[in-house]
């Protein structure tokens, strides 16, 4: 379970409480649970043009070709993320330093804002449109508050992967905390995050060995206002909104390998689509499963994942830990800023101390 201090918890009984009066069929869109949903990629034939290649490779590793095909448009949006990500660093990197570094949170909030307006993006979005998960049109046509909001996008994703919940997490910000780790994103797009191992040690220690991933900021522009439909030719309305972000999360040791062809293990989406019309942000968080007989353990639906349910929880905490600033943050702030401003003075072993909820 995720923080209280930013994420929205659903008690048990509330979500008692919603079972019992059921979700409504029609919020939810059916699409959303195929993972190649809402990807607006070139079209490929996979079955025209590879037909017997997807075939003999799908007998190979014991699959259907339906599902091995849905595993390599899976991997084809998870590298339009990453180069995404990348493209995003590179320009932040470079980015003119001096007085705009300095600009306040205010300041740096409407340069976002404005950067963003140069209209939603006009290339094809890597990013699953949040009308993919959630049937915007009914939620808008039937009053709803935020906390009902909540309620319903915490139990739809409680019921995935046969009412298990397994390889997604979900929660709901407010938005003026995704604003201020937006500011933070923004000047400091990559970080680094340990995950301990229980059953590795470091050699010659008796402590636990960690386990560091990357993780990587995108941005994607702010999504049109969400409207009820009256007219079918009405044109979508630019937004004001935050932009809608993503994190990847990625093992350090398969990002040296691989670099920009390495599988990010965890995704997190921040959707601001509903900020205007409830004041929030809905993350969702898809764990990027194994694809053959490597990952963690298979549950009843026989999946397997490439991070277990309870390390991509821990990354989504640390998250908040190091993006969201307040009082007593100070030495996490300084972390991340020397991570980026001065790397000589950055200390992997400073980084363990805030990272353990043990000590």
């Amino acid at each position: 379970m995720l923080s209280r201090s930013w994420l929205s918890v659903t008690s048990t009984s509330a979500r008692r409480s919603l079972a019992s009066n059921h979700v409504h069929p029609r919020l939810f869109s059916i699409t959303s649970i195929s993972r190649d949903s809402g990807l607006a990629a070139p079209k490929v034939s996979y079955d025209e043009k590879y037909a017997e290649k997807l075939k003999r490779r799908a007998q190979e590793q014991g699959k259907s070709v339906a599902d091995l095909r849905a595993e390599l448009k899976e991997r084809e949006r998870l590298a339009r993320l990453r180069q995404r990500a990348e493209e995003d660093t590179k320009a932040l990197s470079t980015a003119p330093s001096g007085p705009a570094s300095s600009l306040s949170s205010s300041d740096s909030s409407r340069t976002t804002s404005s950067s963003s307006k140069s209209s939603t993006r006009k290339d094809s979005s890597p990013v699953k449109p949040l009308s993919s998960i959630i049937n915007l049109q009914k939620l808008l046509e039937t009053p709803h508050t935020a906390e009902q909001i909540s309620l319903l996008w915490r139990a739809y994703h409680e019921s995935r992967s046969g009412g298990t919940g397994r390889g997604y997490l979900c929660a709901t910000a407010p938005v003026e905390s995704y604003k201020n780790m937006l500011d933070v994103a923004t000047k400091y797009p990559t970080f680094i995050l340990p995950v301990p191992r229980d059953n590795a040690q470091v050699e010659g220690s008796t402590e636990p060995a960690h386990e560091f991933y990357l993780m990587e900021w995108g941005f994607h522009g702010s999504p049109p206002e969400p409207t009820i439909a009256n007219n079918l030719f009405s044109q979508p309305t630019p937004s004001s909104s935050p932009q809608t972000s993503t994190i990847l999360f990625t093992p350090l040791q398969e990002y040296k390998l691989r670099q920009s062809f390495a599988t990010p293990y965890l995704v997190l989406t921040q959707y601001t689509d509903l900020v205007k019309t409830h004041g929030l942000v809905l993350l969702r968080g898809e764990i990027t499963p194994s694809g053959g007989a490597t990952g963690v353990g298979a549950g009843k639906d026989g999946a397997r994942f490439l991070l277990s349910q309870q390390d991509a929880q821990l990354l989504a905490v640390h998250v908040q830990r190091f993006y969201l600033w307040s009082e007593g943050s100070e030495e996490r702030a300084a972390l991340l800023k020397a991570f980026h401003e001065k790397p000589a003075d950055f200390k992997w072993e400073e980084l363990l101390k805030h990272t353990d909820f043990s000590a």
